[in-house]
């Protein structure tokens, strides 16, 4: 017999299981792809960053809605570092305050948490797909066996946002939702089309480093990538949500330099190129040099009001498909402060499918873990009363 049933097997769906196999409920993970827990383990294709090694107040800044402050409070970033090294994956902090595996792929942690969750008797559906609640209140689901319909006494709706849709997650969920209870899907952390002249072909794919990007009152010291689709990369990333929002988008070649110590560097030029002149005054790159040729023609003869802030035009965001996370979900006044469902008792929420949105740098995981975690422990509440 189940007791429990949770739809979605990423991070937010198995911290949801442990809990309530912690407590002795009887708990089915159901999940609508070959494999549980693909896009967590695409994430970590490049190095798994599990959590920022900050405060709550950190934390709480970066993932803004109120109700997520005491869900953070009670499973914090030394948290999801305790659950890591719990797991026989020991950590390593980074010079940024990213927290990574030592290991920094995510396929190790994931096949000590499966195997910890299998010895606790929890059960794992693959290919089983939700599509929706049945007349009678229970679940419905597509399976490699038929339509199946299960009653748990508790639900776990652990769904994931709108992004990486060949991994899982392509909010098709929402329509078995009341459209009241729905905030409109938005890329988060995503990169913006350039429509480049032929002339940038050659630097696709080229880094852009050491510079400073602004977005409104925003401004992210790191790296981007010009691509062949527009620029992406961690700064990008870190700007996009005011980006998205309205905000200009600009970059500071030379941000360790005052305009006017740019301007002295570049008063006394010779025979030399443009090129060879911003590359020996300035050590601009080949890119950086590429990029003021195409945000700035004509070029103007005083060139460090532009090198200290040059504009990035772009076609707005790249699809939600290919962004790394979205904005939007189950509105938190649908749920109670334990994200049950106000109009559905037994049935709860967690993850990327609730409305928030996380910056890059560990975020997303730990948010989703600890609303998989009070979300389980509140079902937990619920079964047992």
């Amino acid at each position: 017999m189940t007791d429990a049933v949770v739809v979605g097997a990423g991070p937010a769906g198995l911290a949801a299981a442990e809990v309530m196999a912690e407590a002795g409920l009887a708990v089915t993970v159901a999940d609508a792809m070959p494999s549980p827990a693909r896009k967590f383990l695409m994430a970590g294709k490049s190095g798994l960053n599990i959590t920022k090694a900050t405060d709550l107040d950190g934390l709480t800044t970066a993932v803004a809605p109120a109700p997520l402050r005491p869900i953070l409070a009670d499973f914090d970033a030394q948290a999801v570092q305790d659950w890591a090294r719990g797991l026989g994956q020991d950590v390593f902090t980074g010079s940024s305050g990213r927290v990574f595996p030592v290991a920094m792929k995510a396929s190790p942690l994931l096949r000590a948490w499966l195997a910890r969750l299998d010895a606790m008797g929890v059960v794992l559906r693959r290919r089983w797909r939700w599509v929706g609640f049945d007349d009678e209140g229970g679940l419905t689901f597509e399976t490699p066996e038929g339509s199946r319909h299960v009653f748990p006494q508790v639900t776990c709706l652990a769904l994931g946002g709108a992004s990486w849709a060949r991994l899982g997650s392509d909010g098709a969920w929402t329509r078995h939702f009341p459209s009241e209870q729905i905030a409109p899907f938005k890329p988060a952390n995503m990169g913006f089309q350039v429509d480049w002249s032929a002339h940038m072909a050659k630097h696709f794919g080229a880094p852009v480093k050491g510079v400073a990007l602004r977005a409104g009152d925003q401004v992210h010291r790191g790296e981007f990538v010009i691509s062949e689709r527009g620029v992406e990369g961690s700064a990008i990333y870190a700007v996009s949500k005011a980006v998205r929002d309205g905000a200009d988008l600009s970059v500071d070649l030379k941000p360790d330099l005052s305009t006017d110590a740019v301007r002295q560097r570049l008063s006394k030029r010779g025979k030399a190129s443009l090129a060879n002149h911003l590359r020996k005054a300035l050590g601009l790159t080949p890119a950086q040099i590429a990029l003021l040729h195409e945000f700035g023609r004509p070029l103007p003869d005083d060139l460090a009001p532009l090198i200290k802030a040059l504009p990035i035009r772009h076609a707005g965001p790249r699809p939600m498909d290919e962004a790394i996370s979205t904005a939007g979900g189950v509105k938190f006044d649908a749920l109670t402060e334990g994200l049950m469902l106000r109009d559905r008792p037994g049935v709860f929420c967690a993850g990327e499918m609730l409305d928030w949105e996380a910056p890059t740098g560990g975020y997303l995981i730990t948010t989703s873990m600890a609303t998989g975690r009070w979300a389980g422990r509140h079902a937990v509440q619920f079964a047992q009363t």
